[in-house]
């Protein structure tokens, strides 16, 4: 049986992972700050860490993993930590990234952001912003481990687990009749599911024919603000009331992210079978619109 190791997976598509791992009949072990309850019961194994303390960490090198799934690395130091307690303990390792390695732009390739060449500095504070955190967590696991690393860059996930309430956001606005702060409504995106990111998540750490590398993995096509904001139309039956400029209460979620998308080519050629970003977002604003 294999050991697989989840670092977070009490939340949203972290969870999600687990019980499909549990599922599957792996060996499973999470790691987190223990502050949220879950309900995987005597399933899985628990390790209480905390990445601001290293030496909390030190408990997961005493075993040895097949696979290791890290999705609460955000600061390089927190990378170079993992590196130096899974050396020699890990035969894999899955990085959950993001879509903001990218700079603003439509279709963006692997290519278009290289973690191999990428200048490594660490700050005394360890203060980043999350986009410049993320590229040098990819940065130093690619020129640094010796271990095979697997980055999945993901865009906006959502689902009826999203703690954030993003999307549920626009849904009771309209459906309150209260205005919605969008300055640009043509603004375009890619996403992707809750189930369908662990799905993923799941298939990038299983299949064992894939070399080590970054991976984009976003839904089929793209979809615009207003696109978005039609369907939350038709599922409350009201008309949006939507502002360019307004109070911050009322500003979208969404708002701050500009037209980034993403191509997910390079792992549809490796076999993966993505949803259709139009369907399932219907399906997901019907569901809100119904609470």
């Amino acid at each position: 049986m294999k050991k697989v190791l989840v670092l977070g997976g009490t939340r949203f598509f972290g969870k999600r992972l687990v019980h499909k791992l549990i599922e599957k009949g792996y060996d499973v072990s999470i790691a987190t700050r223990g502050l949220t309850e879950d309900d995987f019961g005597d399933r899985v194994s628990r390790f209480i860490i905390d990445r601001r303390n290293p030496e909390t960490l030190t408990s997961l090198s005493t075993h040895k993993w097949d696979l290791v799934y890290d999705n609460i690395c955000y600061t390089p130091n927190e990378a170079k930590e993992i590196i130096k307690l899974l050396t020699n303990h890990v035969g894999r390792y899955i990085f959950t990234s993001s879509l903001a390695v990218y700079d603003t732009g439509l279709n963006h390739v692997e290519n278009d952001f290289d973690p191999f060449n990428y200048s490594i500095e660490y700050n005394n504070d360890n203060e980043y912003s999350y986009a410049e955190g993320k590229r040098l967590c990819e940065a130093v696991l690619y020129q640094e481990a010796n271990f095979p690393v697997y980055a999945a860059r993901f865009p906006i996930v959502l689902g009826p687990d999203d703690y954030t309430k993003r999307l549920l956001f626009h849904v009771s606005k309209i459906s309150r009749n209260e205005e919605i702060i969008l300055s640009d409504l043509n603004k375009e995106m890619t996403f992707i599911d809750s189930d369908e990111t662990a799905e993923f998540l799941l298939w990038l750490g299983e299949n064992e024919s894939i070399k080590s590398g970054p991976f984009n993995a976003c839904s089929n096509g793209e979809i615009t603000f207003k696109e978005i904001i039609n369907i939350c139309e038709k599922e409350t039956r009201k008309k949006a009331i939507i502002n360019a400029h307004g109070a911050i209460e009322h500003q979208s979620p969404f708002d701050a992210y500009s037209d980034q998308s993403l191509s997910n080519e390079k792992a549809k050629k490796e076999g993966f079978q993505f949803l259709e970003v139009h369907d399932w977002m219907k399906k997901l604003i019907h569901h809100y619109s119904s609470l």
